[in-house]
């Protein structure tokens, strides 16, 4: 599976600007259809568009000199983490018979090291799974594809993808907070917590 999932991934870097517009084989080259506002494709773009903006607002945050930081030994990186989130979103789009709109590399998370181009590879990934979402139909989710070398529908292809996502989001957050990073979101609410109390104190004097 990671051979697999690292092959996705090579022509992020050396085709990143056009990457996107070479679908011929995409289904979703066309213009996205609207949003839908119920349902639990609706509920998948939700929980996708969390992700993402919690991913990118964290790979941000985080200094460029962190980005080969690991744990230890023999699990990925920072960076690798990041750019395995964003292979990811093109892999698990073909268990729904998409195929990545890019040729691929098997080493890429270990190619790309550069904090700028990995940012960069995020927001396209996600960009692509959505798009696949999008044009999906409700009865879609009860096709059969394989999956792992199992039978899965569509549906499950979906949570499992949307699970992954915020596995790696979590892992990042542990990895962000081990080099002294804390995540926007919690600066942001930490912040203003204390001008509230700030406020309040203003008032009781």
């Amino acid at each position: 599976m990671n051979r697999l999932l690292r092959s996705v991934l090579f022509a992020l870097l050396v085709a990143f600007a056009g990457a996107l517009t070479a679908r011929a084989e995409d289904p979703t080259a066309t213009k996205d259809p609207a949003p839908p506002k119920t349902g639990f494709r609706a509920e998948v773009i939700g929980q996708l568009n969390f992700a993402e903006k919690r991913i990118t607002d964290l790979a941000n945050a985080v200094p460029a000199e962190k980005y080969s930081w690991r744990p230890e030994d023999g699990v990925r990186s920072v960076g690798e983490v990041y750019v395995h989130i964003a292979g990811s979103n093109y892999f698990f789009g073909t268990f729904l018979g998409v195929k990545p709109p890019m040729k691929m590399d098997p080493d890429m998370e270990k190619k790309v090291t550069d904090k700028t181009e990995i940012v960069n590879l995020i927001k396209p990934s996600f960009d692509h799974f959505r798009s696949i979402v999008l044009h999906m139909s409700d009865k879609d989710l009860d096709k059969t594809t394989k999956m792992f070398g199992m039978t899965s529908t569509y549906r499950n292809v979906l949570v499992t993808a949307i699970g992954h996502m915020h596995e790696h989001l979590g892992q990042s957050i542990a990895y962000a907070r081990m080099n002294g990073v804390v995540p926007p979101w919690t600066a942001e609410q930490q912040a203003a917590e204390k001008k509230e109390m700030g406020n309040m104190q203003k008032k009781a004097d």
